[in-house]
């Protein structure tokens, strides 16, 4: 097994929520995906569950020159979602919605995939990459809507993750732990809102090739917001991280420090501008190489205009209705298994509408440049700084049938457009990776939600 090869499949990493958000057999925003749900006493139960059949044109990603493997997949995903009683039922109640003392969220989540090839060839490597993802999360909001409220989350998802070379000790299967409390101040009618919260992650890769790519992350974050009209409100983020690697070190530790500040509000009754700016730094320690540092602008930019605008909704939020057009920008910097980091520039478009409580229409499309600074290998230079070309595109319908039954489908596309060319060997400079990929999707699926 080459050095980078399965480091080069991490290169998706950018990517990988996003992919996973799109490829979500229910519909993730809870506005759209969960139906009447169970009153139980004070709690709501939204179970559901969802069967997809689709293809898959390159599964492992890999580049036109090697074996491109295609594959039929079959997936079935159960889901639970558990809480207090929302806005709607408490009104029903009580006459007069009022806030409850505490808000309680907690779901579970499950992804079976099973492969077919759809050539003999790759039988054994398709098959083989069957796997069970899930996850599952709490959350707790104690005086949610008071002038002083803590809360506290939790979650655990398992990701199956494949290289591109198919062998099942090289794929990069992990599990990720997050945990953290955060307090809010709401002075003075929540014109005014100031949150302090502490997060901690655990990374862990389950092969045992990458036990040296465990990581952990504390991270202290604040956030807040002074609404000085109805529907606009001048935003502040800021936050400090510190990354730590295993004790069989592989990569640079390192310490993170951003803050942006913004506004986001309504500009007439339909169009809603997002803007925040800031600035990012990164201090690596050269733990086990030359560290490469980040010292740059991040920002996030978004027009959106609202097709179908709903006044009722909560009017110290921005946006005003369901079905919207949306144009925007971001730039930001993440942590990297390839060298230390990456920076991340990407436009998207997005479209939802959401029609009669019965069509559910979403188009997303972005191109993004991915940005690597030099990568090292036991301090011995591997790669120069390189960037590559991303797009993504997806195009997902549903419609229903009745209160809880549905049928979707799904396009996506997903590429590199560059032609990157990686080392894989240190100490082979003929051992290339090409990371130029496409990858086609389409799916049809049938779901039972309460």
């Amino acid at each position: 097994m080459k050095y980078l090869l399965a480091l080069a499949a991490l290169l998706t990493a950018a990517t990988t929520v996003q992919q996973a958000s799109a490829q979500q057999p229910w519909v993730a925003d809870r506005r759209y995906g969960e139906g009447i749900g169970i009153r139980t006493g004070d709690l709501e139960l939204h179970p559901g569950i969802s069967g997809e059949f689709g293809y898959d044109s390159n599964y492992f990603q890999r580049a036109p020159s090697e074996d491109v493997a295609g594959a039929l997949r079959l997936r079935v995903s159960p889901h639970l979602t558990l809480s207090t009683l929302g806005a709607q039922r408490r009104g029903e109640e009580t006459g007069a919605g009022a806030p409850p003392t505490v808000n309680f969220q907690a779901g579970l989540s499950a992804d079976y995939n099973e492969f077919f090839a759809t050539e003999s060839r790759f039988a054994s490597d398709i098959s083989g990459q069957r796997n069970l993802e899930g996850s599952a999360n709490l959350k707790l909001d104690i005086l949610p809507e008071r002038p002083f409220g803590i809360d506290i989350h939790g979650g655990f998802t398992r990701v199956a993750d494949p290289s591109n070379s198919a062998i099942l000790d090289a794929a990069f299967n992990r599990d990720m732990v997050v945990v953290g409390p955060g307090i809010t101040w709401r002075p003075g009618g929540r014109t005014f809102e100031w949150r302090l919260g502490y997060q901690y992650t655990y990374n862990f890769f389950e092969r045992q090739a990458y036990k040296n790519l465990n990581n952990s992350e504390h991270q202290v974050e604040t956030s807040g917001r002074w609404r000085f009209f109805p529907r606009t409100a001048v935003l502040y983020d800021a936050e400090y991280a510190f990354a730590s690697y295993s004790t069989a070190k592989s990569r640079n530790d390192g310490q993170t420090l951003r803050a942006r500040m913004g506004l986001n509000g309504l500009v007439t009754n339909r169009f809603s501008v997002l803007g925040m700016l800031g600035w990012a730094q990164s201090y690596y320690a050269n733990t086990v190489s030359p560290p490469q540092n980040y010292d740059n602008l991040i920002a996030a930019t978004e027009v959106k205009y609202f097709i179908l605008p709903q006044a009722s909704l909560e009017p110290t939020a921005a946006t005003v209705g369901l079905s919207s057009i949306a144009l925007g920008y971001t730039r930001d910097f993440r942590g990297s298994y390839l060298g230390d980091f990456t920076q991340n520039d990407r436009g998207y478009l997005t479209l939802e509408y959401f029609s009669a409580g019965s069509v559910l229409l979403s188009l997303q499309g972005g191109l993004a440049q991915i940005s690597y600074p030099k990568s090292f290998y036991r301090g011995i230079q591997l790669n120069p700084s390189f960037s590559e070309i991303r797009a993504d595109a997806a195009l997902f319908g549903e419609y229903r049938f009745s209160d809880t039954i549905a049928m979707n489908g799904t396009l996506r596309f997903d590429g590199d457009l560059s032609d990157s060319v990686l080392r894989t060997d240190p100490n082979n400079v003929t051992s290339v990776d090409n990371l130029k990929f496409s990858r086609f999707q389409a799916w049809v699926g049938l779901r039972w939600f309460m």
